[in-house]
């Protein structure tokens, strides 16, 4: 327990700017998304385009594919959530998946974790010798499932952010990324709220 202790207190005192303003912009991110506003997207994009850069630093090209990702369906996201009706409401309102959705999500999250974790092994063979296959592909292929389904407002997306999150707390404290590490703790917490407020608004737009 020291030894994390003591591993917690020197990676605080290396955490660059840069890690700073990442994990600050993420959290604003997701209270926004928790609260159905916006400024989502245009916030989560400074903390993305940070992480990109992050993590091909230190040796996490599947975290780097996640925040491309993620800067991609920020852009995507926020024209729909942009776009009206012709009485000038939202044509997306938080709801549950259908059954169909939910084979859908499975078999993409399936698809991904496959995808990202072979990629991985062959560039740790051959570029990136402090990868982490198997966990990096899980906590990149959960996260490119929430993203996908929160730009449709959907309540799962949350579960899938937990998993995310669950994920990535260990993950970057092994890499040395630890105040990173204490973010993915605090966006676990808020995807627990996060998912409890969704809830409630999908029983809300369903009645």
């Amino acid at each position: 327990m020291d030894t994390i202790w003591q591993q917690f207190l020197e990676g605080m005192k290396h955490t660059g700017w840069l890690e700073y303003v990442a994990v600050f912009a993420g959290i604003a991110s997701v209270w926004f998304s928790r609260i159905e506003n916006i400024w989502v997207y245009p916030v989560g994009l400074i903390n993305t385009v940070i992480y990109i850069y992050l993590s091909f630093k230190f040796h996490l090209p599947g975290e780097a594919s996640v925040n491309f990702y993620y800067t991609v369906m920020s852009l995507y996201g926020w024209y729909l959530w942009m776009k009206k009706d012709t009485r000038q409401e939202s044509i997306l309102h938080i709801s549950y998946s259908t059954k169909q959705l939910w084979r859908n999500q499975v078999f993409f999250f399936l698809f991904f974790y496959g995808v990202i974790y072979f990629c991985l092994v062959y560039l740790k063979e051959n570029f990136f010798e402090g990868a982490i296959p198997w966990a990096d592909a899980f906590a990149s292929a959960t996260a490119f499932t929430g993203m996908w389904l929160m730009t449709r407002k959907k309540v799962e997306s949350w579960y899938w952010w937990i998993a995310t999150n669950i994920a990535s707390i260990p993950l970057y404290f092994v890499k040395g990324l630890v105040f990173t590490s204490v973010y993915y703790g605090v966006l676990l917490v808020m995807a627990l709220f996060g998912l409890l407020e969704w809830k409630k608004r999908a029983r809300q737009s369903h009645a």
